[in-house]
């Protein structure tokens, strides 16, 4: 029997309904999910609306309504592990080698012993099944890297989910994240769980590239193209060929550029500056951005088409602030690096220097905390990085005694900031005292859970709908995931 559990589809392609029928018959008896289809447009529409993608399809190399070269592009776009075999007339051989160059599995002359497509079916199976157990070992290797993305709380494990679950695919995807959250981090765990990984991972910056050069970076450009092109230069594209590129902020890419991006993403072809012919890529582009790319697209500064082009699949990176139950696991592997980077013998944070950090806003998100860490590891003279080693924002402010509510200082005061410091020093002392059960702090507050809460979010302490400790039922939008 051919067929695993759950059992195997297989795609079969072709005009001739003896054949099809046939081939339905010898598959079903070894045990595969049959899909028939007549013709090219069929195929097409099976592809698209197959909740998941076919272990198998087997196509004829000439059909009225299409090839099966055609048909082979538009499968390996949908599922790199999805195997093609082609069926051709003899004289067609050539056209099916051709096809193997582009990713097709093998090929059969017809006519063709009912045995020896069989055997080949079953090689191609077991290929498949090979390359689904290679992506679960990658999957768990990402889980292990996990210092490249760090984090238990709900929204990391969202987008390490995602990662996992698109690592293998082809698709572009669109990144965004304020500055500082981890974007780049997130590019290159998913092309470390491709079968890229052991190809360039190439990163560019389109905002820190001057306009008129931004297009011979990209896509490279000949000898005398323009003034000071002395040599001929490849492009970002075609170095990154087999590979993955990173096109760091994207929003920042000019108008005419965005226009022959979208060509290069849809035709899979780039022409250089002052080149006469257009070159083959096989690029996966990874974009990425901290701007609101819909307000873009609304005031007319990003092209519609292109953003459509590019958010096939959207990992949205949340700000360090709305993650706080990650600093301590962060923390922790940056004190683990710098350490060793630095040479220095240091084992933790004192309570008091996690306190600072979980109160502080990380404007600069991850990226800041990841300095702060390497500073203080530079400064600590012991083995515990204190209050005193981290920057005065963080440990002036921890530091300060408690206002007095007894007199008033000489030189003034302003009384909502005296109260609103107490009334949040007052509410994390709370937390840690009640471990973080929110019911369990209204109480030693003597509040209601509601006002609890506001007040949370008042100095935004957490998200106002969720006790700390619980997890929050997992949201899976639909542009995320194809």
């Amino acid at each position: 029997m051919l067929g695993a559990a759950p059992r195997s589809r297989i795609l079969v392609v072709d005009d001739e309904p003896g054949l099809r029928d046939m081939l339905a018959i010898l598959f079903r008896r070894e045990g595969l999910d049959v899909v028939l289809a007549p013709g090219f447009t069929t195929a097409r529409e099976a592809i698209a609306h197959a909740p998941e993608p076919y272990a198998i399809v087997l196509t004829d190399l000439l059909m009225p309504d299409g090839s099966g070269m055609d048909l082979l592009t538009l499968v390996k776009r949908r599922s790199a592990h999805t195997e093609v075999i082609m069926m051709t007339a003899h004289g067609d051989v050539d056209t099916a080698v051709e096809a193997m160059k582009r990713g097709a599995y093998d090929f059969v002359t017809k006519p063709f012993a009912t045995s020896e497509l069989r055997a080949l079916v079953q090689k191609a199976l077991e290929k498949r099944s090979l390359l689904a157990e290679n992506d679960k070992l990658r999957a768990q290797l990402l889980r292990e890297r996990g210092h490249e993305l760090v984090g238990h709380s709900e929204g990391m494990r969202r987008v390490l989910d995602v990662v996992q679950r698109i690592a293998s695919a082809r698709t572009t995807v669109l990144i965004t994240g304020e500055s500082g959250t981890g974007k780049e981090r997130v590019a290159r765990a998913i092309h470390e769980g491709s079968d890229r990984r052991d190809k360039p991972f190439l990163v560019v910056n389109c905002g820190a590239i001057p306009d008129n050069l931004i297009d011979a970076e990209l896509f490279g450009h000949e000898k005398g193209a323009f003034t000071g092109a002395v040599s001929h230069r490849l492009g970002l594209f075609r170095e990154a060929d087999g590979g993955t590129l990173v096109l760091d902020e994207i929003a920042e890419l000019p108008l005419a550029l965005q226009v022959k991006l979208l060509r290069v993403l849809q035709e899979r072809k780039v022409r250089g500056v002052g080149a006469a012919i257009e070159v083959s890529v096989d690029v996966r582009v990874l974009a990425a951005t901290n701007r609101n790319v819909e307000d873009d697209v609304r005031d007319g500064r990003f092209r519609q088409d292109l953003y459509y082009r590019l958010n096939v699949i959207r990992v949205e990176v949340p700000p360090l602030r709305d993650r706080t139950e990650d600093i301590r696991p962060l923390a922790a592997y940056f004190l683990q690096r710098c350490a060793a980077e630095q040479s220095k013998e240091l084992r933790a944070l004192s309570p008091d220097a996690h306190r600072a950090l979980e109160r502080y806003g990380f404007p600069g998100n991850v990226r800041e905390l990841e300095n702060i860490i390497e500073r203080a590891v530079a400064l600590a003279t012991g083995p515990v990085i204190g209050l005193g080693d981290l920057p005065r924002e963080l440990s002036g402010a921890t530091s300060q005694p408690t206002p007095s509510l007894v007199s008033v200082p000489e030189e003034g005061c302003n009384l909502d900031d005296v109260l609103g410091e107490m009334e949040r020093r007052m509410l994390l002392q709370a937390l840690e005292r009640s471990g973080g059960v929110r019911t369990q702090a209204a109480k030693l507050l003597g509040v209601t859970l509601r006002s609890l809460r506001y007040r949370l979010q008042k100095h935004a302490l957490g998200d106002a709908d969720e006790d700390i400790g619980e997890v929050e039922a997992p949201s899976n939008p639909a542009s995320e995931v194809p």
